[in-house]
Protein backbone atom coordinates (compact mmCIF):
# COMPACT_ATOMS: atom_id res chain seq x y z
CA UNK A 1 0.00 0.00 0.00
CA UNK A 2 2.97 2.22 0.65
CA UNK A 3 4.00 2.01 -2.64
CA UNK A 4 0.81 2.63 -4.27
CA UNK A 5 0.62 5.80 -2.24
CA UNK A 6 4.28 6.77 -3.45
CA UNK A 7 3.34 6.22 -7.14
CA UNK A 8 -0.13 8.21 -7.01
CA UNK A 9 2.00 11.37 -5.03
CA UNK A 10 4.34 11.17 -8.47
CA UNK A 11 1.28 10.94 -10.03
CA UNK A 12 -0.46 13.74 -9.04
CA UNK A 13 2.34 16.79 -7.69
CA UNK A 14 2.60 17.88 -11.27
CA UNK A 15 -1.08 18.53 -11.31
CA UNK A 16 -0.81 20.23 -8.24
CA UNK A 17 2.03 22.56 -9.14
CA UNK A 18 0.25 23.20 -12.46
CA UNK A 19 -3.47 24.70 -10.12
CA UNK A 20 -0.86 26.01 -7.70
CA UNK A 21 0.74 28.95 -9.98
CA UNK A 22 -0.07 28.96 -13.37
CA UNK A 23 2.08 31.55 -14.21
CA UNK A 24 5.12 29.90 -12.80
CA UNK A 25 4.40 26.64 -14.23
CA UNK A 26 4.78 28.36 -17.67
CA UNK A 27 8.71 28.35 -17.30
CA UNK A 28 8.77 24.78 -15.39
CA UNK A 29 8.03 22.12 -18.51
CA UNK A 30 6.75 19.17 -16.94
CA UNK A 31 6.45 16.08 -18.99
CA UNK A 32 5.45 12.48 -18.12
CA UNK A 33 6.20 9.51 -19.84
CA UNK A 34 7.16 5.81 -19.69
CA UNK A 35 5.47 2.51 -20.89
CA UNK A 36 3.41 -0.51 -20.50
CA UNK A 37 5.15 -3.68 -21.38
CA UNK A 38 3.65 -7.17 -21.06
CA UNK A 39 6.45 -10.33 -21.25
CA UNK A 40 5.98 -13.82 -21.85
CA UNK A 41 9.03 -16.17 -22.40
CA UNK A 42 9.77 -19.72 -22.44
CA UNK A 43 13.74 -21.13 -21.45
CA UNK A 44 14.67 -24.59 -22.70
CA UNK A 45 16.16 -25.24 -19.39
CA UNK A 46 16.36 -24.07 -16.00
CA UNK A 47 18.41 -20.92 -15.55
CA UNK A 48 20.32 -18.63 -13.21
CA UNK A 49 18.24 -15.10 -13.33
CA UNK A 50 16.74 -12.30 -11.19
CA UNK A 51 13.28 -11.63 -10.34
CA UNK A 52 11.33 -14.81 -11.17
CA UNK A 53 13.08 -15.65 -14.37
CA UNK A 54 13.11 -12.12 -16.12
CA UNK A 55 16.49 -10.31 -16.11
CA UNK A 56 17.82 -13.85 -17.34
CA UNK A 57 21.60 -13.85 -16.88
CA UNK A 58 22.98 -17.37 -17.73
CA UNK A 59 21.88 -21.19 -18.25
CA UNK A 60 21.91 -23.33 -15.43
CA UNK A 61 24.85 -25.86 -15.07
CA UNK A 62 24.46 -29.60 -15.50
CA UNK A 63 22.84 -30.86 -12.15
CA UNK A 64 22.45 -35.15 -12.85
CA UNK A 65 20.23 -37.07 -10.55
CA UNK A 66 21.16 -41.00 -9.86
CA UNK A 67 20.73 -41.95 -13.01
CA UNK A 68 23.09 -39.38 -14.99
CA UNK A 69 19.75 -37.24 -16.31
CA UNK A 70 20.24 -33.55 -15.78
CA UNK A 71 17.58 -32.19 -14.08
CA UNK A 72 18.64 -28.14 -14.88
CA UNK A 73 17.75 -29.74 -18.56
CA UNK A 74 13.87 -28.86 -17.60
CA UNK A 75 11.69 -25.88 -19.44
CA UNK A 76 10.12 -23.16 -18.14
CA UNK A 77 8.01 -20.32 -18.70
CA UNK A 78 6.85 -17.14 -16.76
CA UNK A 79 4.52 -13.92 -17.90
CA UNK A 80 5.28 -10.56 -16.18
CA UNK A 81 4.67 -6.76 -16.64
CA UNK A 82 6.98 -5.59 -13.92
CA UNK A 83 9.25 -3.63 -16.11
CA UNK A 84 6.25 -1.40 -16.51
CA UNK A 85 8.00 2.33 -15.86
CA UNK A 86 7.09 5.68 -15.32
CA UNK A 87 8.93 8.86 -15.52
CA UNK A 88 8.25 12.77 -14.61
CA UNK A 89 10.66 15.16 -16.15
CA UNK A 90 10.75 18.86 -15.05
CA UNK A 91 13.28 21.66 -15.94
CA UNK A 92 13.99 25.49 -15.27
CA UNK A 93 12.15 27.53 -14.48
CA UNK A 94 15.20 30.55 -15.52
CA UNK A 95 14.91 33.52 -14.57
CA UNK A 96 17.15 36.47 -15.22
CA UNK A 97 20.73 35.71 -17.29
CA UNK A 98 21.30 32.42 -15.93
CA UNK A 99 24.52 30.48 -17.50
CA UNK A 100 22.94 27.12 -16.64
CA UNK A 101 19.76 25.51 -17.84
CA UNK A 102 18.49 23.23 -15.17
CA UNK A 103 16.82 20.30 -15.30
CA UNK A 104 15.54 16.53 -13.30
CA UNK A 105 14.43 13.67 -13.73
CA UNK A 106 12.45 11.01 -11.34
CA UNK A 107 11.72 7.29 -12.79
CA UNK A 108 10.68 4.40 -11.90
CA UNK A 109 9.03 0.69 -12.48
CA UNK A 110 7.85 -2.38 -10.16
CA UNK A 111 11.04 -4.67 -10.75
CA UNK A 112 11.61 -4.41 -7.31
CA UNK A 113 15.09 -3.85 -5.48
CA UNK A 114 15.46 -7.67 -4.82
CA UNK A 115 13.94 -11.19 -5.76
CA UNK A 116 11.81 -11.19 -2.26
CA UNK A 117 10.20 -7.57 -3.42
CA UNK A 118 9.53 -8.06 -6.81
CA UNK A 119 6.04 -6.48 -8.10
CA UNK A 120 6.75 -3.33 -5.93
CA UNK A 121 7.81 0.11 -7.11
CA UNK A 122 11.32 1.33 -6.95
CA UNK A 123 13.65 3.87 -7.95
CA UNK A 124 15.09 3.22 -11.22
CA UNK A 125 16.92 7.30 -12.44
CA UNK A 126 16.48 10.22 -9.69
CA UNK A 127 19.00 13.20 -10.90
CA UNK A 128 19.49 16.45 -11.93
CA UNK A 129 21.54 18.43 -14.47
CA UNK A 130 23.11 22.02 -14.89
CA UNK A 131 23.56 22.53 -18.62
CA UNK A 132 24.98 25.15 -20.32
CA UNK A 133 27.36 25.23 -23.71
CA UNK A 134 30.47 23.51 -22.77
CA UNK A 135 29.80 22.13 -19.36
CA UNK A 136 27.14 19.75 -17.78
CA UNK A 137 26.96 18.33 -14.26
CA UNK A 138 24.71 16.09 -13.22
CA UNK A 139 24.23 14.49 -9.39
CA UNK A 140 22.13 11.65 -9.09
CA UNK A 141 21.40 7.77 -9.48
CA UNK A 142 21.62 7.32 -13.15
CA UNK A 143 23.40 4.46 -15.62
CA UNK A 144 26.86 2.78 -13.97
CA UNK A 145 29.72 4.08 -15.57
CA UNK A 146 30.22 1.04 -18.21
CA UNK A 147 26.59 1.40 -19.56
CA UNK A 148 26.69 3.78 -22.41
CA UNK A 149 22.76 4.70 -22.89
CA UNK A 150 23.43 5.80 -26.37
CA UNK A 151 25.63 2.62 -27.71
CA UNK A 152 23.76 -0.01 -25.58
CA UNK A 153 22.26 -3.06 -27.24
CA UNK A 154 18.62 -3.03 -28.36
CA UNK A 155 17.53 -6.02 -26.79
CA UNK A 156 13.44 -6.93 -25.93
CA UNK A 157 14.82 -8.97 -23.32
CA UNK A 158 15.49 -6.23 -20.08
CA UNK A 159 18.90 -7.59 -19.75
CA UNK A 160 20.31 -5.69 -22.49
CA UNK A 161 22.80 -8.05 -23.26
CA UNK A 162 24.10 -9.24 -19.65
CA UNK A 163 26.32 -10.40 -18.29
CA UNK A 164 28.36 -9.77 -21.42
CA UNK A 165 27.47 -5.93 -21.52
CA UNK A 166 27.65 -4.48 -17.87
CA UNK A 167 24.56 -3.21 -16.29
CA UNK A 168 23.25 -1.06 -13.52
CA UNK A 169 22.67 1.99 -11.87
CA UNK A 170 23.97 3.62 -9.04
CA UNK A 171 24.59 7.16 -7.09
CA UNK A 172 27.25 9.38 -8.90
CA UNK A 173 28.39 12.96 -9.63
CA UNK A 174 29.07 13.47 -13.42
CA UNK A 175 31.19 16.20 -14.91
CA UNK A 176 31.15 16.82 -18.49
CA UNK A 177 32.93 19.10 -20.96
CA UNK A 178 31.94 19.46 -24.28
CA UNK A 179 33.91 21.04 -27.52
CA UNK A 180 32.20 20.57 -30.57
CA UNK A 181 30.79 17.03 -30.66
CA UNK A 182 33.96 16.15 -28.03
CA UNK A 183 33.33 14.71 -24.70
CA UNK A 184 35.31 14.22 -21.57
CA UNK A 185 33.14 13.35 -18.33
CA UNK A 186 34.61 12.86 -15.47
CA UNK A 187 32.43 10.62 -12.76
CA UNK A 188 32.87 9.62 -9.05
CA UNK A 189 30.15 6.97 -8.33
CA UNK A 190 28.46 4.97 -5.09
CA UNK A 191 26.99 1.21 -5.12
CA UNK A 192 23.58 1.47 -3.99
CA UNK A 193 21.38 -1.36 -6.42
CA UNK A 194 24.27 -2.60 -8.19
CA UNK A 195 27.21 -3.47 -6.16
CA UNK A 196 30.45 -6.03 -5.52
CA UNK A 197 29.89 -9.86 -4.34
CA UNK A 198 31.87 -10.00 -1.13
CA UNK A 199 32.24 -12.25 1.94
CA UNK A 200 29.78 -14.97 2.24
CA UNK A 201 28.52 -14.26 -1.18
CA UNK A 202 26.56 -11.18 -0.16
CA UNK A 203 26.33 -8.32 -2.49
CA UNK A 204 27.08 -4.92 -0.91
CA UNK A 205 27.90 -1.12 -1.48
CA UNK A 206 29.65 -1.23 2.15
CA UNK A 207 32.63 -2.42 0.67
CA UNK A 208 33.26 0.62 -1.63
CA UNK A 209 31.95 3.02 0.99
CA UNK A 210 34.55 1.44 3.55
CA UNK A 211 37.57 2.16 1.43
CA UNK A 212 36.85 5.85 1.59
CA UNK A 213 37.20 6.09 -2.08
CA UNK A 214 33.98 6.54 -4.86
CA UNK A 215 34.98 4.30 -7.68
CA UNK A 216 36.18 6.98 -10.30
CA UNK A 217 35.82 6.38 -14.23
CA UNK A 218 36.71 8.81 -17.24
CA UNK A 219 35.45 8.93 -20.34
CA UNK A 220 36.15 10.57 -23.73
CA UNK A 221 33.57 10.67 -26.67
CA UNK A 222 33.21 11.83 -30.16
CA UNK A 223 29.74 12.15 -31.39
CA UNK A 224 28.71 13.84 -34.95
CA UNK A 225 24.43 13.78 -35.95
CA UNK A 226 23.20 14.76 -39.13
CA UNK A 227 19.65 14.89 -38.75
CA UNK A 228 18.56 15.89 -42.16
CA UNK A 229 20.69 13.00 -43.71
CA UNK A 230 19.84 10.73 -40.64
CA UNK A 231 23.62 9.69 -40.05
CA UNK A 232 25.22 9.38 -37.34
CA UNK A 233 28.67 8.69 -35.37
CA UNK A 234 29.84 8.18 -32.10
CA UNK A 235 33.31 6.98 -30.90
CA UNK A 236 34.93 6.39 -27.03
CA UNK A 237 36.79 5.38 -24.64
CA UNK A 238 36.72 4.89 -21.01
CA UNK A 239 38.90 4.09 -18.07
CA UNK A 240 38.30 3.03 -14.37
CA UNK A 241 39.76 2.71 -10.73
CA UNK A 242 37.71 0.81 -7.91
CA UNK A 243 38.88 -0.01 -4.55
CA UNK A 244 37.23 -1.88 -2.08
CA UNK A 245 37.39 -3.30 1.90
CA UNK A 246 35.70 -6.33 1.94
CA UNK A 247 35.94 -6.60 5.56
CA UNK A 248 36.14 -4.61 8.66
CA UNK A 249 37.73 -7.02 10.70
CA UNK A 250 39.19 -10.65 10.60
CA UNK A 251 37.28 -13.70 11.57
CA UNK A 252 40.33 -13.41 14.81
CA UNK A 253 38.96 -10.12 15.76
CA UNK A 254 41.17 -8.01 14.24
CA UNK A 255 40.80 -4.50 12.32
CA UNK A 256 41.15 -5.35 8.81
CA UNK A 257 43.30 -2.92 6.16
CA UNK A 258 43.40 -5.33 3.53
CA UNK A 259 42.21 -3.85 0.11
CA UNK A 260 41.51 -4.92 -3.32
CA UNK A 261 42.66 -2.41 -6.27
CA UNK A 262 41.07 -2.84 -9.89
CA UNK A 263 40.74 -1.19 -12.90
CA UNK A 264 38.62 -1.15 -15.93
CA UNK A 265 38.56 0.01 -19.35
CA UNK A 266 36.38 -0.20 -22.59
CA UNK A 267 36.19 1.35 -26.12
CA UNK A 268 32.66 1.80 -28.42
CA UNK A 269 31.20 2.92 -31.32
CA UNK A 270 27.81 3.39 -32.82
CA UNK A 271 27.45 4.30 -36.44
CA UNK A 272 24.04 4.91 -38.39
CA UNK A 273 23.05 5.31 -41.72
CA UNK A 274 19.35 5.81 -42.94
CA UNK A 275 19.03 1.91 -43.43
CA UNK A 276 20.95 0.48 -40.16
CA UNK A 277 22.15 0.81 -36.72
CA UNK A 278 25.27 -0.40 -35.60
CA UNK A 279 26.63 -0.78 -32.43
CA UNK A 280 30.37 -2.10 -31.01
CA UNK A 281 31.70 -2.45 -27.62
CA UNK A 282 35.12 -3.97 -25.85
CA UNK A 283 35.28 -4.40 -21.89
CA UNK A 284 38.14 -5.61 -20.09
CA UNK A 285 37.83 -5.18 -16.68
CA UNK A 286 38.50 -6.36 -12.95
CA UNK A 287 36.24 -7.26 -10.07
CA UNK A 288 33.11 -6.47 -12.27
CA UNK A 289 30.74 -8.43 -10.22
CA UNK A 290 29.00 -5.06 -9.63
CA UNK A 291 28.09 -4.58 -13.25
CA UNK A 292 26.89 -8.09 -13.17
CA UNK A 293 29.42 -9.45 -15.24
CA UNK A 294 31.24 -12.94 -14.83
CA UNK A 295 34.36 -12.36 -12.30
CA UNK A 296 34.95 -10.85 -8.98
CA UNK A 297 38.25 -11.19 -6.43
CA UNK A 298 40.03 -13.97 -4.17
CA UNK A 299 42.48 -14.35 -1.54
CA UNK A 300 45.84 -14.85 -3.03
CA UNK A 301 48.22 -14.75 -0.08
CA UNK A 302 47.89 -15.35 3.92
CA UNK A 303 50.74 -12.48 5.45
CA UNK A 304 49.32 -12.86 8.96
CA UNK A 305 48.13 -16.32 10.00
CA UNK A 306 47.63 -15.19 13.79
CA UNK A 307 45.51 -11.96 12.94
CA UNK A 308 44.15 -13.12 9.75
CA UNK A 309 45.31 -10.61 7.47
CA UNK A 310 45.01 -11.49 3.46
CA UNK A 311 46.14 -9.96 0.20
CA UNK A 312 43.71 -10.32 -2.73
CA UNK A 313 43.66 -10.58 -6.33
CA UNK A 314 41.12 -8.91 -8.69
CA UNK A 315 39.78 -11.36 -11.45
CA UNK A 316 39.73 -9.95 -14.94
CA UNK A 317 37.05 -10.51 -17.75
CA UNK A 318 36.77 -9.82 -20.84
CA UNK A 319 33.78 -9.10 -23.28
CA UNK A 320 32.74 -7.84 -26.59
CA UNK A 321 29.26 -7.32 -28.54
CA UNK A 322 27.61 -6.12 -31.62
CA UNK A 323 23.83 -5.10 -32.56
CA UNK A 324 22.96 -4.16 -35.56
CA UNK A 325 19.50 -3.45 -36.79
CA UNK A 326 17.19 -1.41 -39.41
CA UNK A 327 15.71 1.62 -38.85
CA UNK A 328 11.84 0.67 -40.17
CA UNK A 329 9.40 3.29 -39.38
CA UNK A 330 6.91 0.18 -39.05
CA UNK A 331 9.13 -2.97 -38.77
CA UNK A 332 12.42 -4.00 -37.30
CA UNK A 333 14.99 -6.60 -37.19
CA UNK A 334 17.63 -6.98 -35.36
CA UNK A 335 20.29 -9.10 -34.14
CA UNK A 336 22.38 -8.60 -30.53
CA UNK A 337 25.56 -10.92 -30.53
CA UNK A 338 28.28 -11.46 -27.64
CA UNK A 339 31.29 -13.21 -26.05
CA UNK A 340 33.01 -12.67 -22.57
CA UNK A 341 35.37 -14.94 -20.91
CA UNK A 342 36.91 -14.99 -17.45
CA UNK A 343 40.89 -14.51 -18.16
CA UNK A 344 41.38 -15.30 -14.22
CA UNK A 345 43.85 -13.83 -11.72
CA UNK A 346 47.63 -12.44 -12.40
CA UNK A 347 48.11 -14.33 -8.86
CA UNK A 348 47.49 -17.94 -7.76
CA UNK A 349 44.56 -17.83 -5.53
CA UNK A 350 45.45 -19.71 -2.16
CA UNK A 351 41.82 -19.18 -0.28
CA UNK A 352 38.13 -17.91 -0.48
CA UNK A 353 36.98 -16.50 -3.55
CA UNK A 354 34.28 -14.05 -4.00
CA UNK A 355 33.01 -14.78 -7.44
CA UNK A 356 29.91 -14.14 -9.99
CA UNK A 357 29.38 -17.14 -12.08
CA UNK A 358 32.51 -18.53 -10.99
CA UNK A 359 32.63 -21.99 -12.53
CA UNK A 360 32.03 -19.98 -15.90
CA UNK A 361 34.90 -19.94 -18.07
CA UNK A 362 33.23 -18.23 -21.28
CA UNK A 363 29.79 -17.64 -22.40
CA UNK A 364 28.46 -16.50 -25.53
CA UNK A 365 24.99 -15.51 -26.97
CA UNK A 366 23.11 -14.39 -29.75
CA UNK A 367 19.74 -13.29 -29.71
CA UNK A 368 17.73 -12.13 -33.08
CA UNK A 369 14.46 -9.45 -32.72
CA UNK A 370 11.80 -8.67 -35.06
CA UNK A 371 9.43 -5.68 -33.62
CA UNK A 372 6.45 -3.79 -34.93
CA UNK A 373 5.28 -0.59 -34.63
CA UNK A 374 2.11 1.05 -34.52
CA UNK A 375 0.16 4.35 -32.71
CA UNK A 376 2.07 4.01 -29.25
CA UNK A 377 2.21 0.34 -29.33
CA UNK A 378 4.40 -2.06 -29.93
CA UNK A 379 4.84 -6.03 -30.55
CA UNK A 380 8.25 -7.62 -30.44
CA UNK A 381 9.39 -11.06 -30.69
CA UNK A 382 13.26 -12.60 -29.77
CA UNK A 383 14.70 -15.65 -29.78
CA UNK A 384 18.06 -15.97 -27.51
CA UNK A 385 20.40 -18.55 -28.25
CA UNK A 386 23.08 -18.54 -24.74
CA UNK A 387 25.82 -20.88 -24.51
CA UNK A 388 27.74 -21.33 -20.74
CA UNK A 389 31.07 -23.48 -20.61
CA UNK A 390 31.00 -24.41 -17.33
CA UNK A 391 34.56 -25.79 -15.53
CA UNK A 392 36.37 -26.31 -12.39
CA UNK A 393 38.31 -22.96 -11.18
CA UNK A 394 42.17 -23.64 -11.47
CA UNK A 395 44.85 -21.85 -8.86
CA UNK A 396 44.19 -19.19 -11.32
CA UNK A 397 40.62 -18.83 -10.98
CA UNK A 398 40.18 -19.94 -15.14
CA UNK A 399 37.35 -22.83 -15.24
CA UNK A 400 38.94 -25.74 -17.45
CA UNK A 401 38.04 -28.96 -18.13
CA UNK A 402 34.60 -27.23 -19.07
CA UNK A 403 31.69 -28.60 -20.71
CA UNK A 404 28.78 -26.19 -22.54
CA UNK A 405 25.21 -25.59 -21.84
CA UNK A 406 22.54 -24.17 -24.11
CA UNK A 407 19.46 -22.34 -23.05
CA UNK A 408 16.96 -20.95 -25.49
CA UNK A 409 14.86 -18.23 -24.46
CA UNK A 410 11.63 -17.33 -26.54
CA UNK A 411 10.29 -13.87 -25.20
CA UNK A 412 7.35 -12.00 -26.92
CA UNK A 413 6.48 -8.52 -25.73
CA UNK A 414 3.94 -5.98 -26.11
CA UNK A 415 4.33 -2.23 -25.41
CA UNK A 416 1.88 0.61 -24.88
CA UNK A 417 3.94 3.83 -24.95
CA UNK A 418 2.72 7.01 -23.30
Amino acid sequence: MKNKFLLLIVLILPLISFSQNKDEVKNIPVTISGFVKSDMFWDSRQIVAAREGHFFYFPAAEALDPDGIDINATPSFNFLAIQSRIAVKFAGPEKGDTKFKKSGLIEGDFFGQTNENINLFRLRHAYVTFTSKHLEFLFGQYWIPMFIPSCSPNTISFNTGSPIQPFGRNPQARMTLKFGGFNITGIASAQRDNSNVGIGGIRSGAYLSNSLLPEFDIQTSYERDNVDAKTGLSIGLSGGYKKLLPQLKTPQGYKSQDYVESYMGMAFMKIKIPEISLKLMGIYGQNISDVLSIGGFAVTDSIDLVRGFVEYTPLTTMSFWADIQTNGKRIEFGVFGGYTQNLGSEKEIIGDTYIFGKNIASLYRVSPRIVLMGEKVKFAFEAEYTVAAYGTPNSMGVPVDTKSVTNIRYLFAVYYIF
